[in-house]
């Protein structure tokens, strides 16, 4: 196969305005938006993905939005896959490739491929998972800190799916995560990309908006939105769908864990973290250009540049 053309890529924190961008990007060059997000793959998560609308998509070429069932589990190496194909697609039409969203898991399986990982075992999941129920995960954490420094340094104390695959991958295969990953190649790695993040400097501006907007996603019917996916009787808090952040609050006030107040302010905060994360593991990357999306004429300067560069790939 020949060399692909150039591949937008837009990512940053999340509520830093990436789809807003996008859509006017798209008002002024060819361009077909692929979601990297992990949870605008589902069905039925509308609000609190802040998904986008059915007329802005029908206005908007999007992709990768509503595939999935909520009790479905959507992976790197499926979205890889996928992502592949649709920047095949979308070139042969002509058209550029945007790539939005802020699922940094995503985005790093793109960039720099898959590590064939051992299958894994129920029994060593299950030994995990009963230690971590006695010792807690900030204790296998720190095991994982011995066997694997480098993987535990990208990997919160909290986040348990991570921390429980990356010691089942140490003690299935013998080998570090960390090792394996660096072992691999990206299945763009003849593709003209160019990587643009939105990030805010000013944290604390993030911060409100981020509160305004759960606050207004409340107001527009997140909870009957996670009461009905509750009442469908089939899904659980453990599915990727359901630990979506705010989805994982909202569900455990409906199970009577604590108080409606209680899970909007878990919910923020969870959104907060969130945010925090991101703006980590972007500091890490340096093929990066990172753009302050409150910046006057910030967006104008990125769309004259992003076409000046497509102009010298012959787009």
């Amino acid at each position: 196969m020949s060399a692909r053309g150039p591949v937008i890529v837009l990512t940053g924190p999340t509520g830093t305005g990436k789809t807003d961008w996008a859509v006017r990007l798209a008002e002024r060059l060819p361009v077909e938006i692929v979601s990297v997000d992990s949870a605008l793959v589902y069905r039925g998560l509308d609000i609190g993905t802040a998904k986008p609308s059915r007329e802005l998509r029908d206005r908007v070429a999007h992709h990768l939005i509503d595939l999935c069932d909520p009790s479905e589990i959507y992976s790197a190496g499926r979205f890889v896959e996928d992502a592949v194909r649709l920047v095949d697609e979308i070139q042969a039409r002509g058209r550029i490739p945007l790539l939005v969203g802020g699922t940094m898991l995503y985005l790093r399986a793109l960039w720099r491929g898959i590590a064939p990982m051992p299958t894994a075992s129920p029994q060593l999941r299950k030994s995990i998972e009963e230690r971590a129920a006695r010792e807690g995960w900030p204790a296998l954490h720190a095991e994982l800190a011995l066997v694997d420094p480098i993987a535990a340094s990208r990997i919160h104390p909290h986040d348990p799916q991570r921390i429980q695959r990356a010691l089942e991958v140490c003690y299935a295969a013998g080998r570090p995560i960390s090792e394996l990953q660096l072992q691999t190649r990206s299945p763009l790695g003849d593709t003209q990309l160019q990587n643009w993040a939105l990030v805010s400097v000013n944290r604390v501006t993030l911060h409100e908006r981020l509160e305004r907007r759960f606050h207004d996603m409340m107001k527009l019917g997140f909870l009957d939105e996670v009461a009905a996916l509750r009442a469908r009787g089939d899904l659980t808090p453990d599915l990727p769908a359901i630990r979506a952040v705010g989805y994982r609050q909202i569900w455990a006030y409906l199970d009577g864990e604590f108080s409606l107040d209680e899970a909007v302010r878990r919910g923020i905060h969870a959104t907060r973290q969130l945010a925090k994360r991101q703006h980590t593991w972007l500091r890490s990357e340096l093929e990066l250009t990172c753009i302050n999306p409150h910046e006057e004429g910030a967006f104008e300067s990125w769309s004259d540049h992003v076409e000046s560069r497509l102009r010298e790939h012959g787009r």
